[in-house]
């Protein structure tokens, strides 16, 4: 049976996988030439909530040190 670690790291193994794609998708849109600006603000926007989420799961699998 999977523990809630098991399946907070592979949540978190989704989430960089979604975000390195968006990252390969929006170079290449950006390389082609013209850009439909509303398409990229959209994948930068995701992009960055993909950045959120992915902080906020790294945050809950790192237990706080205090000295």
């Amino acid at each position: 049976m999977l523990t809630d670690r098991d399946s907070l790291l592979r949540k978190l193994h989704e989430l960089r996988s979604e975000h390195r794609d968006l990252d390969t998708v929006i170079d290449r849109l950006s390389d082609r030439g013209p850009v439909d600006q509303l398409q990229m603000q959209r994948l930068k926007k995701r992009k960055l909530l993909l950045k959120d989420e992915i902080s906020w799961l790294e945050s809950r699998l790192i237990p706080d040190n205090i000295a």
